[in-house]
């Protein structure tokens, strides 16, 4: 019989397996599997990329018959439906183990407990809420999806000492080192989306595509409410490489849009006039797009924008040892909260030294 610290430990191994799927498995969860008999681990495995065999299938294909009156540890409730593959619960029936250890249930309407259900009925103990927060952690993107049919959010900007992401002049390249710059290529790799605001699109010509490629090929998102995205940019000339998705408000040009159109670039016109309405609006199309993750790299105005409509889940911040001063330009712009109450805080802020940079990420608490 495991401990409840036993088990604990092999749930995060299983965790550490399953992050592995990470920018691959979207939009299905990140998952790990570790099965053990007579307290030796005898097989494992993790969903390696969508469409493909889940976590629970490849650790019971190592493990073979030496499942049979073992322990399956899974950091989340195995699937009782027909997907994109058969239902894992079937499969762990068959193998007949004695326990069944589950992180976290899956609120996926298709299982919503009836995994565990089943497992119950065929005989198998079930234990449940097994190092839940960390799974919880770990697939926060996927079950924010799943409850409130958005993308998560991830915000990332670099910026000076003093808190400043450009110059008074506009000058923003490069506040941050090479190190960090290959951090941001990892994070762009591995989401659905990468969005900017038109004044960002308009200074800075980039082209928000990770090199070297990632997991995933982004979708490179400009909110450009009135359809004004050079023709020469970047991201126009690149629509045929990487997805370009323009996003307009109702008083767009329509010439303009229709020449952006033939150039390769998708066209997306929202009727809302306020900002945090236009944001939902988008993000809810991005969910039922199948989208998990969408970074938002700036700038000052579309940053303030996702964080006054309490849009924002995730944050990377890449703080350089220099200054700026006088009037360059904030991180988040506009008037900014009035009082300390009101502020912005971190659930799990973690800091880590990249070279002469200072990175810091963690999730947002939700008030």
């Amino acid at each position: 019989m495991s401990s409840p610290a036993q088990d604990e430990s092999l749930m995060l191994r299983a965790l550490h397996l399953a992050q592995q799927g990470e920018g691959y498995v979207e939009p299905n969860p990140m998952v790990g599997c570790v099965i053990t008999r007579d307290g030796t681990i005898v097989g494992e495995g993790f969903h390696s990329a969508y469409g493909k065999d889940h976590a629970e299938v490849e650790a019971l294909r190592i493990a073979g018959e030496a499942t049979a009156g073992g322990c399956l540890y899974v950091n989340l409730e195995p699937c009782c439906h027909h997907g994109k593959t058969p239902p894992c619960s079937q499969a762990i029936i068959a193998a007949s183990p004695k326990r069944v250890v589950v992180a976290h249930e899956d609120p996926f309407e298709q299982v919503a407990g009836g995994g565990l259900e089943e497992l119950r009925a065929a005989g198998i103990e079930v234990v449940t809420r097994v190092a839940e927060e960390a799974a919880r952690k770990l697939n926060a993107p996927y079950f924010h999806r799943l409850g409130t049919g958005r993308p998560w959010v991830i915000a990332k900007w670099a910026m000076t000492l003093d808190g400043k992401i450009a110059t008074a002049e506009g000058e923003s390249r490069w506040i941050s080192s090479e190190l960090s710059r290959e951090i941001v290529h990892r994070l762009r790799g591995r989401v659905d989306a990468v969005a900017i605001g038109s004044g960002t699109a308009s200074a800075d010509d980039p082209l928000l595509t990770a090199r070297p490629a990632g997991p995933r090929l982004a979708t490179r998102i400009v909110l450009d409410s009135q359809a004004r995205l050079s023709l020469t940019s970047q991201l126009v000339k690149t629509a045929g490489e990487a997805p370009v998705l323009v996003v307009t408000g109702p008083s767009a040009d329509q010439e303009a849009m229709e020449t952006l159109a033939a150039k390769g670039c998708e066209i997306l016109q929202l009727g809302e006039n306020a900002p945090a309405a236009r944001l939902r609006t988008l993000l809810t199309e991005l969910g039922t797009r199948g989208m998990t993750n969408l970074m938002v790299e700036g700038g000052s105005e579309l940053l303030r924008s996702f964080l006054d409509a309490s849009l924002i889940d995730e944050v990377h911040i890449f703080l350089a040892p220099i200054l700026f001063g006088g009037r360059g330009l904030s991180a988040s712009g506009g008037d900014g909260i009035a009082k300390m109450a009101e502020s912005w805080k971190f659930s799990d802020l973690q800091v880590e030294k990249i070279g002469c940079d200072m990175y810091l990420h963690g999730q947002l608490l939700r008030s």
